[in-house]
């Protein structure tokens, strides 16, 4: 396994950036379509200057076609040449340590030394045998507290979402029944990691001793990564590891802090990493000036209430269509935290702000998702920023 600094990009500041992509369907669109758009963003970040491009997982939603990010893995590493590609993240709760170092096998056997395995997991159990809805989800170890607050260096820390609101919702009642196994226990994510990384060293035996090797994988020149929105099981695992650690900012800013606080207190130096390595993520959207961007990123809201009610990603509105929804004050409280720390506006403002968020975590780099309902518009968006990076110089 190989560490996350590559002095294979060539000009590389000192705090990189990186992109992560939903793959999402704008409405009016098909899946075909968003696929489409996700090889051709990926070309432009390869030839921004990116460090990596990552794609995530998501399920049972109409609005996001990143449904298996091997396969989109394999999309956009063939059609780019030099730009890392990963999984931001593997799902862990309905995958076994051997399907993922099997197929992430493949990927590095066909772009050796390009793919990132980004881990994550699931947090909430099968339904019953009885056909009963799934336990609820397990706690998010936030801060108890019911106001914003801000860091010394100026990053919002919002109060934090109430996860109760999606117990019990039929997104995750059906994300239960249809993508885990019936009756499968939630398998140990500790457990799994370890599996993963023997399988992938060629040190795995089973428990009566016999040698285990997956071929393709063993030996695989991987990036592995733990992903997590808290300072729970993953990150605490990350660090106990010695693996690089994504905090997700853009999911769960609230605890980005605290989350990035229990990976270093738990890190351990390994054959990976002598020293700690912090990857932050965050929602931006870049525009020729600050109105033009806000206008762009109106009808995030919509789509995160969509989620936060527990119907799942809608296809992302347009503008005009988010302009249309009338909001009660309920609403607007569900979404508020990832609306007040959404990244819009010019090139410099969206640059000061990603500065505030790598001081204030001491992140080694950072990781930008951005949606738009035009596609042209995310691909201007990405270049902008990029270009504004560049130009301002070592953070």
């Amino acid at each position: 396994m190989s560490v996350p600094q590559d002095p294979r990009i060539p000009g590389a500041p000192a705090v990189p950036l990186s992109v992560l992509d939903l793959s999402p369907i704008s409405s009016g669109a098909t899946a075909a379509e968003a696929l489409r758009n996700t090889v051709d963003l990926a070309r432009r970040a390869e030839a921004a200057g990116y460090a990596r491009y990552w794609l995530a997982e998501h399920h049972l939603t109409t609005g996001v076609a990143g449904i298996s990010p091997a396969l989109v893995i394999q999309l956009v590493a063939a059609a780019t040449e030099r730009i890392r590609v990963g999984a931001g993240a593997v799902q862990l709760g309905h995958r076994t340590p051997l399907s993922v170092v099997e197929e992430f096998g493949l990927l590095d056997a066909l772009f050796p030394g390009r793919i990132d395995l980004g881990l994550g997991r699931t947090g909430f159990r099968p339904p019953d045998a009885a056909g009963g809805p799934p336990p609820p989800p397990r706690p998010v170890a936030e801060p108890a507290r019911t106001e914003d607050r801000w860091t010394p260096e100026g990053l919002l820390l919002p109060a934090p979402f109430d996860i109760s609101s999606l117990i019990g919702s039929p997104l995750l009642t059906r994300y239960a029944r249809l993508v885990q196994f019936p009756g499968a226990d939630l398998p140990d994510y500790r457990a799994q990691l370890d599996q993963i990384l023997e399988l992938i060293r060629g040190e795995h035996r089973t428990p009566e001793g016999l040698d285990a090797h997956a071929v393709p994988g063993e030996g695989a020149d991987l990036q592995v990564w733990v992903l997590g929105s808290s300072p729970g099981d993953s990150a605490r695992a990350a660090g106990a590891l010695g693996l690089p650690f994504g905090a997700n900012y853009h999911v769960a800013p609230a605890a980005v802090m605290d989350a990035v606080e229990a990976y270093r207190k738990a890190f351990v130096p390994s054959r990976v990493l002598e020293r700690p390595y912090v990857l932050v993520s965050a929602d931006v959207v870049v525009a020729d000036d600050d109105a033009t961007a806000r206008h762009l990123a109106s009808p995030y809201a919509l789509w995160v209430h969509s989620i936060r009610s527990g119907r799942g990603a809608i296809p992302f509105p347009s503008p005009d269509e988010a302009a249309a929804h009338a909001w009660t004050p309920q609403e607007r409280a569900l979404v508020a935290d990832r609306v007040k720390t959404q990244f819009a506006g010019s090139p410099r403002t969206v640059v000061e702000r990603l500065r505030v968020l790598q001081q204030a975590t001491g992140a080694d780099e950072l990781l930008v998702t951005t949606i738009t309902h035009d596609h042209r518009d995310r691909v201007r968006s990405l270049e902008l920023l990029a270009e504004e990076w560049r130009r301002a110089g070592p953070v």
